[in-house]
């Protein structure tokens, strides 16, 4: 169980504060149930409520600063996530996204960054699924670690690009 006060990582949510525990007895049960309400950092006034015990979306604590350095200096060593089938690769790449895993998210941003300069050397757009993707684990990744190493969301990108030039 989490701890009041703590940063998760709520699937797609992203990252939350958790902001309370409490009984609560949903609609058509006789029982009530612990739940959590969740606050997502990244979007305002917006609250959420889930069970503790949910087994349909994926809960963890955030990394720790430590972690977040170690994941930033591997960043050169993470192999791309490359998949040949343009069906498969969709599906592979949301099945990625759900792990909330940092280290996932990054291979679907270096597998589509190299992607989207290939793309755009032949004359080439991004596709939509690859902008989505890439749109996803950037926010996931830049959210969980600005939160972690304190440095504002939308200046992730930078800050990580510098730590991995310095590490080469």
């Amino acid at each position: 169980m989490f701890e009041i006060g703590e940063y998760i990582v709520y699937g797609n949510s992203g990252v939350c504060k958790v902001a309370e525990m409490t009984q609560m007895t949903p609609p058509g049960t006789k029982d009530g149930k612990m739940y959590y309400t969740l606050e997502p950092v990244y979007d305002k006034g917006c609250r959420l409520f889930t069970p503790v015990d949910n087994p349909k979306v994926k809960m963890r604590p955030v990394i720790t600063k430590q972690e977040a350095d170690d994941l930033i200096g591997r960043i050169g060593e993470i192999d791309l996530l490359w998949v040949g089938d343009e069906k498969k690769r969709e599906q592979i790449y949301k099945e990625a996204i759900r792990t909330c895993n940092c280290e996932e998210w990054v291979r679907i941003i270096k597998t589509l960054y190299v992607r989207k300069q290939s793309r755009i050397a032949a004359g080439k757009k991004v596709t939509s699924s690859d902008a989505k993707y890439l749109h996803l684990a950037e926010e996931s990744l830049y959210g969980e670690l600005s939160v972690v190493m304190g440095v504002p969301k939308e200046d992730m990108e930078a800050y990580i690009t510098k730590r991995v030039e310095e590490h080469e």
